[in-house]
């Protein structure tokens, strides 16, 4: 049996939500604050505690309770799980059948409803009323939300309730199930296990610097042979604790073993090494050590002088061993699946740990299930992570990505706090975005494209507010300045730059879409003979064409006139869900005001917009430059394009500098309306216009 997908209603920012799941694992990603806790967190209180509290219900629910408190009629919110298994019905049917509303059909997936309801409206109003009774003018102290958030006012109102879910065409029927019944069922197929993100594994208290001494003691409890309480373990208290060290060693030796093969302890560092350090009454139970050994120097360490990273391995290590070895030791009706969740597992870890954590772990599972000849009871893994480096060995199939969203009903284009999360899932991802000029792309080989390109890069759009693809490591090095200067409210902002070249923009389009992440292309507008498109020509050149795919691709046009002439409106693609910069003729006052220069990548016009600082000599692309504006603009045009010329140093130079030159107008705009769409601009009203 495994976890096919679970449905969430009304619960914290996860307001109509639908997970899905994989074989194996199963990863969430997506910015802070999106939901992704509130995921695990749903299967903690619906599965297991059912503790709810008032602020588990969705922000706009808790509006409905204060209606209802002032007497209008409206329905009281539910939290409502929808939980999917797929099962084997010739293996698992006696365990499920009490899930089966019509059990002579063929079903391949099981469905439960959990749902907290309100047992009795009537009561709750009264007991309400009576707290709380009405003032002069009809309010009272306290809201009707107010009063749910006391102690105990909640669990006392509100039961759960359980129902059997049957599909029928695209309907869904519902069948009320008894609470006992249905508790007895869930835990007899389903096991969920935590190991929380909050692991307080520092050293800043000494409280918790025995935590992993402590996690191998819950270990030997519960999972090794334990050693014989008698004369012969006083003995060996006597002989300082050495034949129960060996014990030990004994024990763990499987464990050790595990450990190992994640690297830890890597060939440089100290042997692990469990000791006993009082009787064996109460051996690891708080009074055992564990030790940081260095054979060659008879040296030893207390737990608390090794690193953060280190024991947040072998703390997640140990967890992940002990929680899968409970589960295949279940003797008597041994939940059919597994869930182990693991909350940001890339805490203090190194990069390149990061990289291969997800594997490893599954080294781990597949360490105890040949040690306990289980190797056919495997369970699922979901893991939440801001990590781009674990999504590096991570199939895009397996990432979930939480977005952040307005409730339901608000407007979308009015700026406030995203109150709600939308899940997507990447199994469902299709690059299937058209160009302009409706030619489709080649998805599989876009596809490609995007995996080999995240892994190669640590890409983390999966974590940012907005995307920026720059044509050239010259826009990368210089765009935290020109954010800077052009538009500083982006700076409180999490952007992911990808430097991208002008061929493959377009290919991040359909992703990007799918995502809803605001992105802003910053490109070349590439210029090129007419007549001879690899002979590079300047832009202002009569019938001059574009030769960067992306901007035919985003925009469905390749003459440059026409494209000069795009307003800002234009250049905005697929419902303001992207902005395409490139370069436009800019002004030169120094040259006169009809005199117009338009530079066909990013050097040309960085040189034209600051032409004063270059020509006094403030600034240098390597030639001197005249009064003539039509030799100005050859001599810049060759040297850009020359193979002396080389971008990266003058970029260097640019950041380096302290004169107070201008950002390219085509960048600061395009920055200007990626800052609007995010909503954190402060720019004055009419300042913006890219036209």
């Amino acid at each position: 049996m495994k976890i096919k997908r679970v449905k969430l209603k009304n619960f914290r920012r996860l307001e109509e939500v639908e997970i899905d799941f994989g074989q194996k694992e199963t990863v969430f990603v997506g910015p802070n604050n999106s939901g992704k806790t509130s995921a695990t967190s749903a299967f903690k209180l619906f599965l297991k505690t059912l503790d709810f509290k008032i602020h588990d219900f969705s922000v706009s629910k808790i509006s409905d309770f204060d209606k209802y408190g002032r007497g209008e009629e409206i329905e009281l919110p539910t939290l409502e799980m929808d939980l999917w298994l797929a099962i084997d019905p010739d293996i698992e049917f006696g365990r499920v059948w009490s899930l089966l509303p019509n059990i002579s059909a063929t079903i391949e997936e099981v469905g439960v409803r959990i749902q907290y309801t309100i047992s009795d409206a009537d009561k709750l109003m009264e007991e309400y009323s009576s707290a709380f009774p009405e003032l002069e003018g009809g309010s009272r102290a306290k809201s009707l939300s107010q009063y749910l958030s006391l102690p105990s006012n909640l669990t006392r109102h509100y039961t759960t309730q359980y129902f059997t879910l049957e599909k029928d065409g695209d309907d869904l029927n519902v069948h009320h199930m008894e609470a006992d019944e249905a508790k007895k069922t869930l835990s007899s197929i389903l096991r969920i296990d935590f190991v929380d993100a909050q692991r307080n594994i520092d050293d800043h208290e000494a409280s918790r610097s025995t935590r992993l001494s402590q996690a191998f003691a819950t270990y030997y409890k519960m999972n090794l042979d334990q050693a014989e309480v008698n004369e012969e373990a006083n003995r060996v208290i006597d002989q300082n604790n050495e034949n129960l060290n060996e014990h030990y060693e004994k024990c763990f030796d499987g464990l050790m073993g595990i450990l190992k093969s994640l690297g830890v302890p890597s060939v440089n560092d100290r042997e692990l090494k469990i000791v006993s350090s009082l009787s064996p009454e109460v051996a690891l139970k708080g009074n055992t050590s564990l030790l940081y050994v260095d054979s060659n120097h008879s040296h030893e360490l207390p737990e608390a002088y090794n690193g953060l990273g280190f024991k947040n391995l072998v703390y997640i290590a140990i967890h992940v061993s002990h929680y899968y070895l409970q589960w295949i030791s279940t003797e008597s009706k041994r939940p059919l699946c597994q869930l182990i969740f693991i909350e940001e597992p890339e805490v203090h870890l190194h990069s390149s740990v990061q990289q291969t954590f997800i594997t490893n772990i599954w080294n781990i599972i597949g360490d105890v299930a040949k040690q306990e000849n289980e190797q056919h009871n495997i369970p699922q893994i979901g893991v939440t992570t801001h990590s781009s480096h674990i999504l590096d060995a991570v199939d895009i199939s397996k990432v979930r990505y939480f977005k952040r969203c307005y409730l339901d009903g608000e407007d979308q284009d009015d700026p406030g706090v995203l109150n709600a999360s939308k899940v997507l899932s990447m199994m469902l991802f299709k690059p299937d975005r058209k160009s302009a000029s409706g030619n489709n792309v080649d998805e599989k080989e876009v596809l490609d494209f995007l995996t080999k390109y995240m892994r190669l890069t640590h890409c983390d759009l999966f974590f940012s507010d907005g995307v920026i693809l720059v044509e050239g490591a010259a826009e990368k090095l210089l765009l935290p300045k020109m954010i800077e200067k052009a538009a500083e409210d982006l700076k409180s902002t999490f952007l992911s730059v990808l430097e991208v070249g002008g061929a493959y923009a377009s290919r991040f389009a359909g992703l990007l879409e799918f995502l809803g992440v605001p992105y802003l292309v910053i490109t070349d507008i590439d210029s090129v003979d007419p007549n001879n498109n690899r002979k590079v020509c300047q832009a202002d050149l009569d019938g001059a064409v574009t030769s960067n795919s992306s901007i035919k691709f985003y925009l469905g046009k390749d003459c440059i006139a026409e494209l000069s002439a795009l307003s800002s409106d234009q250049v905005a693609v697929e419902d303001n869900s992207g902005y395409i910069g490139f370069q436009r003729p800019t002004d030169t006052p120094t040259f006169g005001d009809d005199v117009k220069m338009y530079g066909r990548t990013f050097e040309e016009a960085f040189i034209y917009e600051n032409i004063d600082l270059f020509k006094d000599g403030k600034l240098s692309c390597g030639k001197e430059l005249t009064d003539d504006p039509a030799e100005v603009k050859q001599t810049v045009f060759e040297r850009v394009k020359s193979d002396s010329f080389k971008k990266t140093d003058f970029a260097l130079e640019m950041a380096a500098s302290e004169v107070d030159w201008k950002v390219p107008s085509y960048i600061s705009d395009g920055l200007t309306w990626l800052a609007k769409r995010l909503g954190v601009n402060s720019i004055p009203e009419g300042e913006y216009n890219a036209d």
